[in-house]
């Protein structure tokens, strides 16, 4: 099939008083967000672009398709189906949810406490798909109000994250006439469940407004509480632990502030608990009479800070900060609290005595590289049992009820790998590679047990290094079907991510970005040398941000890969953090820097952004996603890229590139059986780029 060419349109704009040239500018349409709700108002030769491309890349898979049908039928098999989670024990009801062989998007389900009474399906999503008629089926939030008689939910249809609040009588299982567009999902109920609070989407897709709900009173009369007026922060309202306040919190990046007002106020009149500083954040819970600040002032990895409610300005350090640590937050029982650190990238989890002030940590595995975590069984906090889980690269999550007192664990959850799963036959490592600058760069390995270290073996390393967002040494059954056929499974926890802390995360941002890049080719070069791999025998695999790091590292060292996986990419920075009318692009400045304002940050956009540096060069072969309905990546950035790319690089290599062009956003498609065919598609194209086809 012919690869098609998209037509140039010469553009050359001046910023700072340099030149831009751009001749796939025209793709960016001014109207690009109207767009994202009515797919007709794409320009018909994009259109064409990108569906001549979706056959070409259909085309290509052709070969491949038992393979993909394989890759299907194995990692469906790795999943239990029909599985149900464990209850939480609220104050009239049990809640729980349940998964079924034939279904896609699970059940929601309640029972009496003080039965005996039938179970009860409050919300099933695959009869809410059905009745929507909608191909794709995103859902926000499903929240029970506190007389458990009315359910608030949030779904978003076409993938573009504008979500409708609806609202449903669980006595006559109807609902209501009370429907809120334009929201971004959150729901949270007044405690005399007549009313709920929401944040609406601005022009741009920002929230920055909250407004209260009344039950039954028309939506143009709901009451704005709050509104944020710098557009690059937006907000959001939860209700504290102790369910004394609601809270409101605003913020960008880096910068927060937070307003609480107490739950039981039927006037509204929020309160400024600490006025925001530039690069310091903070959030609040209340607990006993107490505010609990956590928050990175003076502390770049996280302290808490505690006062008591009606003596906000008189706080003091009740977790001091550690160096190199990630101090977490906190889950509040009676007598004790549960929180979690991460050091190295590897976490922990510890318990406190409210009375007593001592703290000690919570063993849950004889393993070292894995992922803990804690969470409350019930509502009533009266009670020295938590659940506590673990899993790693190798070991299914197992959840655990744990007596915090007695120090008894007791096995309520594992799960279930249907088609058998032996954690002994793999080996996990955790190495370091030093980068350019002399820092040392942790990187998890999974590989098989018997496989030989002998610089033969193909890699996929996967990274994403921005957003202070940690990649944790987690398990996923679906990834065995990559590692039972030889590919060694690693991570790079690179900087621009929040791995190592606060300072790990600002040595990969603005002018320190392309840290990030060169962090990854040292963890690459350092897996060569010690012999995991060979040059030319890595896979990249990353997403959004993560496939800005791939982009880049695209065109620094192509010759480290034999394939890469741009999924959602990031590629275009430039075009994007030049248009303040994105819904990202105000908030993300505190990220990439203002290349509007600042010189000096278009300069070093300008030096990295993967679309503006393709060059003639070889390529390795890449399978590159979007989505038509993707508001956090648009369309446009992999469309320009593949173009240019095509146009420039000296190989013969295939460089796909697949848009989704309806029933899908930045999160790919919906639902479970579409999630596993898209991994198998990924999956395919890695074993065929690795040549192993069986």
């Amino acid at each position: 099939m012919k690869i098609p060419k998209l037509k140039k349109i010469e553009s050359v704009k001046k910023h700072h008083g340099i030149s831009l040239e751009d001749d796939y500018a025209w793709v960016d349409q001014p109207n690009i967000l109207e767009v994202l709700k009515d797919p007709k108002k794409l320009n018909s030769e994009v259109k064409d672009y990108i569906e001549t491309n979706n056959d070409i890349t259909e085309s290509y898979f052709e070969d491949v398709k038992n393979l993909q049908k394989d890759l299907f039928n194995e990692i469906k098999s790795k999943i239990k189906l029909d599985d149900t989670s464990l209850k939480f024990k609220d104050t009239k009801y049990f809640y729980w949810s349940k998964t079924e062989k034939k279904g896609n998007y699970g059940k929601r389900m309640r029972q009496l406490i003080d039965g005996p009474g039938p179970e009860e399906v409050f919300f099933d999503g695959d009869l809410e798909k059905k009745k929507f008629g909608s191909e794709y089926f995103g859902i926000g939030s499903v929240n029970i109000s506190h007389c458990d008689n009315y359910m608030a939910y949030s779904l978003d249809l076409k993938g573009s994250e504008y979500y409708k609040i609806y609202l449903r009588d669980l006595r006559t299982n109807k609902d209501e006439k009370d429907i809120i567009e334009n929201t971004s999902g959150s729901i949270t109920w007044s405690l005399d469940s007549k009313s709920f609070f929401y944040s609406k989407l601005d022009k741009y897709h920002r929230p920055r407004k909250i407004f209260k709900h009344v039950i039954g009173t028309p939506i143009e009369n709901d009451q704005l509480i709050f509104e944020e007026k710098d557009e690059t922060f937006t907000c959001g309202i939860g209700i504290s632990s102790d369910e004394k306040f609601f809270i409101i919190g605003t913020s960008d990046h880096i910068t927060s502030e937070e307003y609480f007002f107490p739950s039981s106020d039927s006037k509204i009149k929020p309160i400024l608990f600490k006025k925001r500083k530039r690069d310091v954040r903070y959030s609040i819970d209340s607990w006993k009479g107490y505010f609990y600040v956590h928050t990175n002032e003076d502390a770049r990895d996280y302290k808490v800070l505690k006062c008591k409610t009606d003596q906000i300005d008189k706080l003091e350090i009740y977790i001091p900060p550690k160096k190199e640590t990630v101090i977490g937050g906190l889950e509040f029982l009676d007598n004790y609290i549960v929180r979690g650190e991460t050091s190295d990238a590897i976490s922990k989890l510890y318990v406190r005595n409210i009375k007593t002030n001592k703290e000690e940590e919570i063993k849950v595995s004889e393993e070292v590289i894995g992922v803990p975590g804690a969470s409350l069984m019930q509502k009533d906090t009266n009670t020295t049992k938590i659940r506590i889980g673990w899993e790693s690269m190798a070991t299914p999550s197992r959840v655990y009820e744990y007596d915090i007192e007695t120090k008894e664990k007791k096995l309520v959850k594992e799960t279930e790998i249907p088609s058998g799963h032996d954690p002994n036959k793999y080996v996990i490592e955790r190495i370091k590679a030093k980068s350019h600058d002399g820092r040392m760069i942790p990187i998890s390995l999974l590989r098989l047990k018997d496989s030989k270290q002998n610089g033969k073996s193909k890699i996929l390393l996967y990274a994403y290094g921005a957003y202070k967002h940690s990649v944790y040494p987690s398990f996923s059954a679906s990834r065995f079907c990559l590692i039972d056929r030889g590919i060694t499974f690693a991570i790079a926890h690179i900087r621009g991510g929040g791995d190592l802390g606060d300072t790990w995360h600002t040595e990969g941002k603005k002018k320190l970005k392309k840290n990030t890049f060169l962090d990854y080719i040292a963890c690459a070069n350092h897996l060569i040398e010690q012999r995991y791999t060979y040059k030319g025998g890595i896979c990249f695999y990353g997403g959004s941000a993560g496939g800005l790091t791939g982009s880049a590292v695209a065109n620094i060292a192509p010759d480290l890969f034999f394939s890469m996986l741009l999924l959602v990419p990031f590629v275009d920075v430039m075009t994007t953090m030049l248009n303040e009318k994105l819904p990202l692009t105000p908030g993300e400045w505190e990220m990439w820097g203002n290349p509007i304002k600042d010189k000096e940050y278009f300069e070093y956009i300008l030096s990295y952004s993967p679309y503006n540096n393709l060059s003639k060069k070889d390529y390795p072969q890449m399978l590159i996603t979007t989505s038509l309905f993707d508001n956090r990546v648009l369309y446009s950035e992999p469309v320009k890229y593949i173009a240019k790319l095509r146009d420039v690089k000296s190989d013969n290599n295939t460089q796909l590139l697949k848009c989704k062009m309806e029933a899908a956003g930045h999160g790919g498609m919906s639902g479970r059986d579409n999630s596993i065919t898209e991994l198998a598609e990924e999956y395919s194209f890695i074993l065929k780029t690795a040549g192993i086809l069986n």
